[in-house]
C-alpha cells in the first residue's frame, strides 16, 4: 500500500468536501488553504491525550538548578509538550544493577506551587511542577534533586508528524490516522469554504476519531491521598467503619 502524503491527504479531503470532482485537480491556491487547514488540525490534535498513541519518557541527570527548561534547545531537548502525563525520579548514585525510581506528584496548577515556602530545598523529589511556557516549559523537581545522585524523568505525548509540504510523507503514524486525518480534514474544508455541514461526512468523521479513541485509550489505576485513608473497612450496609 502507497505512503500517504500530505497532497493525497488534502486532495482525498477536497473530494470528499464536495469541492473538488474526478478526474479534476486543485488550483494550487486551494492546494495551500487546505494544507494550512491539515497543519491546524494535527497541532490541534497533538494536545489531546486521547489522540496521541504513545507516551514518550525522557530522563535528565539532576545539576542541582532550581528549573530546567523543556523544549528544542532546552534541557529537555524535545518538542515542547503542553503538560506533563507523569514523572519519577531515578537514583543513578551508587550505581548498582537495580536502579529505584520514586514516583512523583505533578502539580496542576502554578498557583499552588509558589504556596512552597522553600523552593531551593535539595534532597529526594516529592513533587513536580511543569510552567508550559513558550517556546520553552519550565520543569520544576521539589524538593531540587540532589546533583548527580538523581536523574530526573518526564512522561509526556509522542508527536503527531508536521508535514512541511505537500509531498511530506505520514510514514510516522499508525495506519488508522490516515482516514481520520482524511474525514475530519473534509469537514474543515466544507467550513472553510461555506458549504454548510454535511451529515454523512460527519458521521464518518467521528466515526475515524472514535476508532483512534478506543485503540489509544490508557486508564490508570485509582489512587487515593494518604490523607484520606482509613484504618478500617467500610461496611455499605451499615454505612459505618469497621
Amino acid at each position: 500500500m502507497a505512503i500517504a502524503t500530505a497532497q493525497t491527504i488534502v486532495t482525498a479531503a477536497a473530494k470528499a468536501a464536495g469541492i473538488l470532482g474526478g478526474g479534476q485537480a486543485l488550483a494550487a491556491e486551494d492546494s495551500n488553504d487546505i494544507f494550512d487547514l491539515l497543519t491546524d488540525l494535527i497541532a490541534q490534535w497533538q494536545r489531546k491525550r486521547w489522540l496521541i498513541w504513545h507516551l514518550v519518557n525522557y530522563g535528565l541527570l539532576s545539576t542541582g538548578k532550581l528549573s530546567y527548561t523543556v523544549g528544542p534547545g532546552g534541557d529537555f531537548n524535545v518538542t515542547r509538550p503542553d503538560r506533563l502525563e507523569s514523572a519519577f525520579l531515578r537514583q543513578v548514585v551508587p550505581s548498582a544493577v537495580y536502579t529505584l525510581d520514586f514516583p512523583i506528584d505533578i502539580i496542576p496548577a502554578r498557583e499552588t506551587y509558589d504556596q512552597i515556602v522553600l523552593k531551593n530545598l535539595a534532597t529526594l523529589s516529592r513533587v513536580a511542577f511543569y510552567d508550559s511556557a513558550y517556546p520553552l516549559g519550565n520543569l520544576f523537581f521539589w524538593p531540587v534533586p540532589t546533583a548527580a545522585v538523581y536523574e530526573m524523568h518526564i512522561t509526556v505525548k509522542d508527536s503527531i508528524p508536521q508535514p512541511a509540504m505537500l509531498a511530506s510523507q505520514f510514514s510516522g503514524v499508525p495506519p488508522e490516522y490516515v482516514p481520520a486525518l482524511k474525514w475530519n480534514l473534509a469537514r474543515r474544508v466544507r467550513a472553510h469554504y461555506r458549504r454548510g455541514p454535511d451529515a454523512e461526512l460527519n458521521q464518518l468523521a467521528q466515526e475515524a476519531l472514535d476508532v483512534i479513541r478506543l485503540a489509544n485509550t490508557q486508564v490508570k489505576l485509582l489512587t487515593m491521598p494518604d490523607a484520606i485513608g482509613t484504618m478500617g473497612v467500610y461496611n455499605v450496609e451499615s454505612d459505618r467503619i469497621l
